[in-house]
Parts: C-alpha cells; sequence; structure tokens
C-alpha cells in the first residue's frame, strides 16, 4: 500500500504542474472554475455541506421542485443548482436571481443564507472510502483502517477540512439564524416531503417565488429524485457529466444512500477514531455513540 501511495504522490506532482498549465489557459479563456472566488450576491442560497453527506440527492430534489416539468438529470443539473467548483464566475453571475449554489466551504463570511446538511460521519466516512476509490486515489482492495485516519485528518480532501472541522465551523457562526437552515442527511431519508417543504419555505423566504409546495407536487420532486432513478440516470448520463467523466465508470457514484451501514463497514478501531475526534459534537447533533448503541440492543435483548 506504501507503494501505491508514492505512486500516487508523484503522479500527483506530475497532474499539479499540468493542471497548472492547465488552470492558466483556462483564466485566459475566461472558463476557470470561480471556486472561492465566485461573486457573491446578497439574495444568493448556498447548499452547503461535507463532502459525501447528501448535497447531490439535494440538488435533484430542489433541482425538481423547481422545475418539475423538465426533470433534473446529471447532464442539466448544472444550470438548476450549479456547482461553484464547476462553473466560471461570469456563467454563475449569468443565471437568474435569486440563485441557488451547491458548495463543501467551511463557514463563509460573505455567504447570505445557507441550507447545510450535516450526515453522520461515520456513514461519510464509507462513504468518502469509496469516493476516493472511484476518483483513483485509492486501490479496490485500500485497507478501510488505513483510509479512516486520513479521513479524519483531512489528508484526502483538505481543501475542505475536516468532517468536525467543515460541520463546527457553520454551527458555531450560524447556527440559530433565520438566514441559516440545519438539515440531517437521516431526517430527509426518514421523511422526504416533510424536510423538503422545510427547505421550500426557505427558499420562500429568500425570494423563490415561484417554488411549488402542495402536497402532489413535493411527492412528485421526491419521485424523480429517488436513489433508483438517480443510478440509472447516472448510467445513461456519466461520461456527459463534467465531475463524474473523470472518474472510474465501473464504480458508482449513487451507490446505497443508506443510514447506518458504517455499523457493518467500519471496524470497532475506525470507529473509535472518528467518535473519539468528534464524539460530542457527533452527540450535539443526535448521532449515538456506538457504546451508546450497544447499550441500547443490550436493553432490548
Amino acid at each position: 500500500m506504501g507503494q501505491f501511495l508514492n505512486r500516487h504522490l508523484k503522479n500527483k506532482t506530475v497532474r499539479g504542474t499540468l493542471d497548472t498549465v492547465a488552470t492558466s489557459v483556462r483564466v485566459l479563456t475566461g472558463r476557470e472554475a470561480a471556486g472561492r472566488k465566485a461573486t457573491i450576491f446578497p439574495d444568493d442560497v448556498y447548499l452547503t455541506s461535507y463532502p459525501r453527506s447528501g448535497n447531490t440527492w439535494a440538488r435533484f430534489l430542489l433541482g425538481n421542485l423547481l422545475n418539475l416539468d423538465a426533470p433534473a438529470t446529471f447532464t442539466n443539473i448544472e444550470s438548476r443548482v450549479p456547482e461553484i467548483y464547476f462553473n466560471p464566475d461570469h456563467v454563475l453571475r449569468s443565471l437568474p436571481r435569486p440563485r441557488l449554489l451547491k458548495s463543501h466551504e467551511a463557514f463563509h463570511p460573505n455567504y447570505p443564507r445557507v441550507i447545510y446538511i450535516v450526515r453522520d460521519p461515520r456513514d461519510v466516512a464509507v462513504s468518502f472510502y469509496h469516493h476516493n476509490v472511484k476518483a483513483g486515489i485509492i486501490p479496490d482492495d485500500y485497507p478501510m483502517d488505513e483510509f479512516i485516519p486520513g479521513f479524519v485528518s483531512a489528508r484526502y480532501d483538505p481543501p475542505w477540512g475536516s468532517w468536525g472541522d467543515n460541520v463546527m465551523s457553520w454551527m458555531a457562526m450560524r447556527q440559530g439564524r433565520s438566514s441559516f437552515m440545519l438539515l440531517r442527511y437521516e431526517d430527509m431519508q426518514e421523511n422526504t416531503p416533510r424536510e423538503l417543504l422545510k427547505i421550500a419555505r426557505f427558499l420562500q423566504e429568500a425570494g423563490f417565488t415561484g417554488i411549488a409546495v402542495s402536497p402532489e407536487k413535493l411527492a412528485r420532486a421526491v419521485e424523480l429524485s429517488t436513489p433508483e432513478r438517480m443510478r440509472a440516470l447516472e448510467k445513461q448520463q456519466s461520461r456527459q457529466n463534467r465531475q463524474l467523466r473523470r472518474t472510474r465508470q465501473d464504480k458508482p457514484f449513487i451507490r446505497g444512500a443508506k443510514s447506518g451501514g458504517w455499523q457493518s463497514d467500519l471496524s470497532p478501531q475506525s470507529v473509535t477514531l472518528i467518535e473519539n475526534a468528534w464524539g460530542s459534537t457527533m452527540q450535539t447533533l443526535g448521532y449515538p455513540l456506538s457504546h451508546t448503541l450497544q447499550e441500547a440492543e443490550v436493553t432490548r435483548l
């Protein structure tokens, strides 16, 4: 595994040099992605989360609710709820306002309104592992127990910080404000129409006057955004999507989309590492620690 990572680091250096040249070309031609330099308007709403926390699913839910007559796909989602990392600033500035934009940033003081999605970090870790396999960062047989320390220390995707850094930055700075909505992925799974209605009302208050909130339209948006439909669309359209076409086509981007899988996918050692790092934040967010779950199981028996 060490040889693989050394090879990966060398390849990363070469790719870094090529990326620098490519970035220069994109800047000169006006195709460089906006990223953190995106122009921020006072009526913007940012759909924000740590990676692998349900942001893509939320984009489909909202893309469908806002455009029920033309359902969201992997080929049009960037025109519905665009990602700041894949679109040039001049393209984002040309969108109708108010805008709904996707971001993975830790706390940004200039984001006017934020919908922040949080997910159990133990499930995030498992999903992030498979995401790195799909991206070619680690091989298929890379041990999960070797991956988890790097996940906790934000080694694999450092721009966003660690899960705890990202989540706690938003909670510390924005929790309790009317311009900030915190959603749990697990609650979205438990009752998707209820949580989608909350988001729709938040968007209405932000100036999205054309958004529909009838039970029938909410149900239709949920129906158009099921994991099954998204997986089918991914198979058909992955090579047409800017993000997915760069990754392995034999690995799915939309996986099981379930909660609690960490209990069978993570070793006790890895679970302990995650819980020792962020246990208090997890409990604040309603994620019981493993010893609590074990005690509850014993009580039921």
